[in-house]
């Protein structure tokens, strides 16, 4: 089950050139390119007339022709020649999705694109602060149901056995969670106090000694995740805390964009309050970050397997009270889009 009426991210900006290339979002397939004037245009990957992926054709100039016979398409989707002479069917037409660009990524929106609006996309904070720093790397194929990364990101326990050498420390095994219905999405969040940093961050933060860490986990609807994670000397961190002036902060940002229903692409990357130039230190949280996301891939395509595949109920537990909520409201708003969807073909 997909929300339709939302924005995914298609690709990265820089994967998207002037040659025709598919992708897939919400099982569909699309043909995706630059014009001349660099925008992306985003079509329906398949000529009406025997379905040959248009990806398969020709770029001519600001058209796509299709490499079977020939039938050309304007950036609109409409035909605007067709072989044999005489009137184009009225039917020789594709769908063109809007596209937008931001943060350095095409977004796509998969629903009614009378109601599309690029205000709508993920507001991000401090993306282009010169005060900041940012590292990312390249989009990630996982063989599983963008919801499972959806609950992985609605997790912070998981990190004590998944993320050991990285993320874990022992409080994050049992210390209490909060969970937080916000109007468009659910956030999960605990402060740890007077702890030891964990691996990962002891490397990063600059200041000595235990610290006060804050786990935010935060996904909003259909599948787009900030995990914040802030470091603070002991003492000065909590609901209440002043925050020390050597505070660590780090704001992950998660984008989950299901192919099919068992194969999502994830892109992501990290914003961070200290040493924005420093390419060493982006470089090291880059590989370390990727390798923590590699052992939640390594878990989550088992997961998928196991759901798959299971001969009997799985259980929740406590922990799970986040990623109910968000699956419960997702599952209100897809049912309520096809509603309306189905009152309107009426």
């Amino acid at each position: 089950m997909f929300l339709k009426n939302a924005w995914y991210v298609a690709a990265w900006s820089h994967e998207v050139t002037r040659s025709l290339q598919q992708i897939v979002v919400l099982g569909e397939k699309i043909c995706v390119f630059r014009n001349s004037q660099d925008e992306v245009i985003a079509l329906e990957d398949a000529c009406p007339h025997r379905k040959l992926p248009l990806s398969k054709g020709r770029i001519k100039g600001d058209n796509v022709e299709c490499g079977y016979h020939g039938l050309t398409f304007d950036c609109a989707g409409q035909c605007v020649w067709a072989p044999g002479g005489g009137r184009i069917p009225s039917a020789a037409k594709v769908r063109p999705y809007p596209v937008h660009e931001k943060y350095g990524l095409v977004w796509i929106w998969m629903g009614n694109a009378a109601i599309a609006d690029a205000d709508d996309i993920i507001d991000i904070p401090n993306f282009d602060s010169p005060d900041w720093g940012i590292n990312r790397g390249a989009a990630m194929e996982l063989h599983c149901n963008y919801l499972l990364m959806c609950d992985n990101l609605l997790d912070p326990t998981h990190v004590a056995w998944v993320h050991e050498s990285s993320f874990a420390q022992a409080a994050t095994k049992d210390a209490p969670l909060k969970v937080t219905r916000t109007d468009n999405g659910v956030i999960v969040h605990r402060w740890m106090m007077d702890v030891e940093p964990a691996p990962f961050y002891k490397k990063i933060v600059e200041f000595d000694g235990n610290c006060d860490r804050l786990q935010h986990y935060e996904v909003r609807y259909p599948s787009h995740a900030l995990i914040r994670a802030v470091f603070t000397p002991a003492g000065t961190g909590g609901p209440d805390g002043t925050l020390d002036e050597k505070t660590f902060v780090m704001d992950s940002y998660n984008f989950m964009t299901p192919t099919t229903e068992t194969e999502t692409r994830y892109y992501w990357f990290q914003l961070r309050n200290i040493r924005p130039d420093d390419e060493d230190l982006s470089r090291m949280m880059s590989e370390d970050v990727r390798h923590a996301f590699e052992e939640d891939r390594a878990v989550l395509n088992e997961v998928q397997v196991g759901m798959t595949t299971k001969t009997s109920p799985h259980i929740d537990l406590s922990i799970d009270a986040g990623q109910l909520r968000f699956r419960r409201q997702l599952e209100a708003m897809i049912a309520e889009e096809r509603m309306v969807d189905e009152k309107m073909r009426a």
